[in-house]
């Protein structure tokens, strides 16, 4: 790669933070411009940034400086300042979800077709040194073949921390919707993409109470399913099980388990960049921890647009839209599958990601 890859971010929230931090290190990317539909928070953000300016949002899209937006704003957002960005020739990477259901991420991704430019989303934890591990091993045969998976995610719900929790149990949210990003793309990314699901969903109750901040003791109302279950039929075959509750209080499970025919994968938590993976195969006494074999070391939010930048062209980025919208399509069937008691295709599908060798965060190339 010759010049670095000019970023700049539409949507100065809370999230923007944890990219700030990783921006340094990464040095195919480079951070120029930031803007929020309230200026000064742009203005804020920009001022603890060296060269980085601050920009109205329209400004930001067609500033010819930007080659990528980066995309941190709400879920609901996510699609509209995509679409505007690629209609303005600009490459995007967006924080997951890739829109807020599917319909709209399709047009996001035909646009970009049309157009020509990448489309990234995150989450990028799948690129860390904990999934990337585990898919070495799978890739290497320690397991066998892969037969089935299982992924649990169990809170007793966001209402007893979060100071507006609201969004969590309104349609667009839920543990499914919220989560899953992370534990399916991890799926995907170990056992390849999925080809039909069938759902349950259930909702334990129809209220729940604020227990933080200024709006403590006040009652939000559930419009969304709260304990969702899953069976993820991936096209080699293999049988995922998810799990993602609001509702239980605590689980021993491990987040993610991958089972073969000679072997078994303790996965770390997919919401992480690191973590132990356990093995233990048929005729072994215990678990065994492997050791660290690929992935990005020391890696953290923002790491996918390092991975972008030095994605050869032609290929596919490992946190790709494609990726992000498949495993957008498997959640929302998972939902239908509940909502309708009927099993239901999975009409896209999506490279399993290439693997990553183990290498310092910014230096691994995809196709090079």
């Amino acid at each position: 790669m010759g010049k670095p890859l000019n970023v700049g971010i539409i949507g100065c929230g809370n999230i923007a933070a944890a990219y700030l931090e990783t921006f340094p290190r990464l040095d195919g990317v480079r951070l120029v411009a930031v803007a929020d539909l309230d200026l000064s928070r742009a203005e804020a953000l920009a001022a603890a940034q060296d060269g980085v300016r601050a920009l109205t949002v329209d400004a930001l899209l067609h500033d010819d400086d930007v080659h990528l937006v980066l995309n941190l704003t709400i879920p609901a957002a996510h699609a509209d300042v995509a679409l505007k960005a690629i209609a303005a020739g600009k490459d995007v990477y967006g924080e997951k979800p890739l829109a807020a259901i599917s319909r709209e991420a399709r047009l996001v991704m035909d646009a970009a077709a049309a157009a020509g430019v990448v489309v990234g989303c995150a989450p990028d934890t799948v690129l860390g040194t904990g999934t990337q591990t585990a898919r070495r091993a799978i890739d290497d045969g320690l397991i066998g073949a892969p037969i089935s998976a299982t992924a649990t995610m169990v809170t007793p719900g966001h209402e007893r921390w979060h100071p507006n929790p609201d969004f969590y149990y309104l349609p667009g949210g839920g543990p499914l919707l919220d989560m899953g990003p992370y534990y399916v793309s991890s799926l995907v990314t170990l056992l390849g993409p999925v080809a039909s699901v069938i759902g349950a969903a259930s909702n334990t109750r129809s209220t729940r109470t604020i227990g933080s901040g200024p709006r403590r003791g006040e009652v939000v109302p559930v419009k969304t399913p709260t304990h969702v279950t899953g069976v993820l039929v991936h096209e080699s075959g293999a049988l995922s099980t998810l799990v993602m509750s609001f509702d239980a209080v605590a689980t021993q499970a491990a987040r993610i388990e991958i089972h073969g025919e000679s072997g078994s994968l303790i996965v770390p938590d997919p919401n992480r960049f690191d973590g132990d993976v356990l093995l233990q195969r048929l005729g072994d006494g215990d678990w065994q921890t492997l050791p660290v074999s690929a992935g990005y070391v020391d890696a953290s939010r923002g790491i996918g647009l390092q991975d972008l930048a030095y994605t050869a062209a032609g290929e596919t980025p490992r946190t790709s839209g494609e990726l992000a919208f498949h495993v957008l399509e498997v959640m929302e069937s998972v939902l239908l599958s509940a909502d309708t008691h009927q099993a239901v295709d999975v009409a896209s599908t999506a490279h399993r990601p290439a693997p990553i060798s183990l290498t310092p965060a910014a230096v691994q190339r995809v196709g090079l």
